[in-house]
């Protein structure tokens, strides 16, 4: 696969978001990120959760809509079928979920989990919407609609999303139900897992980074894996700590594994 070169721009954040990974994932196993349930004091100033939740992810959103526009293949088919998989995530994610998930009156997250999380989409947007629209030459060729790395990866991009949006859908009609206190989430995948929200969210980028065939698909899948696993053992943690009877063959975020 032949890819038109990038600039040194380009390729010094692509390789700064694959350090990025190593260092989040070392940091993430010794110090459980301070929000939701690990929030406590001592991480500076905060603000209010939903607000936390758009101005964080919004930069995704938004961000991928921008420079996938200044690319000249914006608007090719397979371009386009990339763009709308990342944005059916993220406008959702930036302008839906903040407003589904249950928060506590006067709720807040500390100001700096918004700003890291923010920069992160926003160079993470840019590196994969620069990528599908300008570099990625593979991607406006004819036969790539074939390619079974691209049939196979839309096909785990959209099994990954339906477990993420069920588990998510579950966890709230769970709490909806059980008021201020927490319940064991059970059936679906919660009989496995703890956290397979996470999963599902992991799978949709290697469906992602495995459809569009780029290093910047795949350092979103590596950052991914680097966030999302100490954060489900944290939480697997917390539930077998909180819950009397939790499951003790459950694992933390992949069946029979972790």
């Amino acid at each position: 696969m032949v890819f038109k070169k990038a600039s040194s721009t380009y390729d010094t954040l692509l390789l700064t978001m694959f350090l990025a990974s190593l260092v989040t994932a070392l940091v993430l196993l010794k110090i459980d990120a301070p929000y939701g349930r690990h929030k406590r004091k001592g991480w500076g100033p905060t603000i209010p959760t939903r607000l936390c939740w758009i101005l964080m992810e919004a930069p995704a959103a938004l961000g991928f809509l921008w420079f996938y526009f200044q690319g000249p293949n914006a608007g090719a088919l397979v371009p386009t079928i990339l763009l709308w998989m990342w944005e059916l995530h993220y406008m959702h994610r930036a302008f839906i979920y903040p407003f589904q998930i249950r928060v506590k009156p006067g709720s807040r997250e500390p100001l700096l989990v918004m700003l890291t999380g923010a920069t992160y989409c926003c160079i993470n947007a840019y590196l994969n919407a620069t990528f599908i629209s300008t570099y990625g030459e593979h991607l406006v060729k004819e036969d790539w609609m074939k390619d079974p790395r691209f049939i196979l990866g839309l096909v785990i991009f959209h099994i990954g999303y339906y477990i993420n949006k069920r588990a998510d859908a579950m966890l709230r009609a769970l709490r909806a139900s059980s008021g201020e206190s927490y319940k064991i989430p059970r059936g679906f995948l919660f009989d496995y897992v703890s956290m397979p929200n996470y999963l599902g969210e992991i799978l949709s980028w290697c469906g992602f980074a495995l459809a569009s065939w780029s290093l910047a698909g795949l350092s979103f899948v590596v950052f991914s894996l680097a966030n999302l696993v100490p954060r489900a053992v944290a939480n697997h943690h917390w539930y077998q700590n909180q819950l009397k009877d939790y499951p003790k063959s459950r694992k933390a975020i992949f069946p029979g594994m972790l």
